[in-house]
């Protein structure tokens, strides 16, 4: 049957576009390679500056923070700007978008590091979904996986979850212990739902909410 042509037929088109990422420290002379993913509407260039607890300790560090594809005014129609990794409408798309994004970076960075660099990959809140989605569709293997305060995705295949978990040598999980958002029973949840999948990750917790600390960050640079 011939499309109706009053109806809207969706079509998709791959396009080139500038994505921006900021960095802390030296990658030609760095052992450990950190990339950092924000949260929901949060900025790379304000991000990264909480990772400088983990230069302080741990000198020999490069951390990179992407930032998200899609921009928008936090409120309204002007004033603070944040990004984002994705939203429900055309997600399919957007995630595949990040993971080949995310693929490239990577593999950019890489270049510039001396071999054998052990990387370290962290998500925070939304970024921890969109990291654990990347992983999924790519053959890379960090040293260590960090979640903080966010959610590995449920709507994933379980054997294909299990079998990243089983590659991935080190998982931890931080969250505050007054986040709004991950509730000690969103907490337990979420540990339960790592542990069906074969996951076992170092739970890591401060005294704080929905946010980065310092003290845990200096601790993971260890």
């Amino acid at each position: 049957m011939a499309a109706d042509p009053l109806e809207a037929q969706q079509h998709s088109l791959v396009v080139p576009r500038t994505a921006r990422y900021f960095q802390l420290g030296n990658l030609g002379t760095a052992k450990r390679l950190w990339v950092v993913c924000h949260g929901y509407g949060q900025l790379a260039s304000f991000f990264v500056r909480h990772f400088r607890a983990v230069l302080e300790h741990a000198p020999d560090t490069a951390v990179v923070a992407p930032e998200g594809l899609s921009r928008f005014y936090l409120q309204g129609t002007s004033g603070r700007v944040g990004a984002t990794w994705m939203t429900r409408e055309d997600r399919l798309s957007e995630i595949e978008d990040c993971s080949a994004y995310l693929d490239l970076l990577l593999a950019q960075l890489l270049t510039y590091c001396p071999p054998g660099v052990e990387v370290t990959l962290l998500g925070f809140s939304q970024g921890a979904s969109t990291l654990s989605r990347w992983l999924m569709r790519s053959s890379f293997t960090p040293a260590r996986l960090v979640l903080w305060a966010g959610a590995f995705p449920e709507d994933v295949e379980p054997p294909a979850a299990q079998a990243l978990f089983q590659r991935i040598p080190q998982l931890s999980y931080v969250c505050g212990n007054a986040d709004a958002f991950i509730t000690e029973e969103r907490l337990q949840a979420q540990l339960e739902y790592l542990a069906q999948l074969g996951a076992k990750p170092r739970l890591l917790r401060f005294v704080g909410g929905h946010q980065l600390d310092a003290a845990v960050l200096r601790e993971l640079a260890q």
